[in-house]
């Protein structure tokens, strides 16, 4: 009969596009969690947080799980042991996030909010690593995608604007 407990799966979630201070971070966040015996789950590409935190857990002798968008296992990244295909796209991060027992996001951006808001709902803990996700979302309004209203009638009016703009 077996006794020994399941592995504990740390979900480490963000950007494929990120500063080099991250990409270190990642790589020693990935370290980190492959010290502790814990598996790495992650998005499995072969960029960014993805592939830094990846890097950092296979060069400590830790497991590495990546739940890829598409259907190739070649698009995976070389440090991912374990490469699961979905054929999902970013629905993926749904699973990403499941399976995962905590999640910690780095920075990134809307696919990394996508997984933030799955766990928080799944009641996950969840662990910000510099990760200033007002920042992004201050990013989003300067950029135009991201609008706030403190009544319905600013809401509609918003609307109306964004209508007008892009010729609906």
């Amino acid at each position: 009969m077996r006794t020994d407990r399941k592995k504990v799966v740390i979900g480490v979630m963000g950007g494929g596009t990120i500063a080099e201070k991250d990409r270190d971070a990642a790589y020693r966040l990935g370290s980190l969690v492959a010290r502790q015996g814990w598996i790495l789950l992650n998005g499995g590409r072969p960029s960014g947080i993805m592939e830094a935190s990846a890097k950092g857990a296979r060069d400590c002798g830790g497991t590495t799980v990546g739940i890829l968008p598409g259907t190739d296992p070649a698009s995976a990244s070389e440090y991912v042991d374990i490469r699961i295909c979905t054929g999902m796209g970013d629905a993926r991060n749904v699973i990403n996030v499941l399976s995962s027992d905590v999640v910690i996001a780095c920075p990134g951006s809307a696919g990394t909010i996508s997984e933030l808001a799955v766990a928080l709902k799944s009641r996950k803990k969840v662990i910000l690593l510099n990760f200033d996700v007002g920042a992004l979302f201050d990013q989003y309004a300067r950029e135009g995608l991201l609008t706030r209203a403190e009544t319905p009638e600013e809401a509609i009016e918003s609307v109306k604007d964004f209508l007008t703009k892009t010729g609906r």
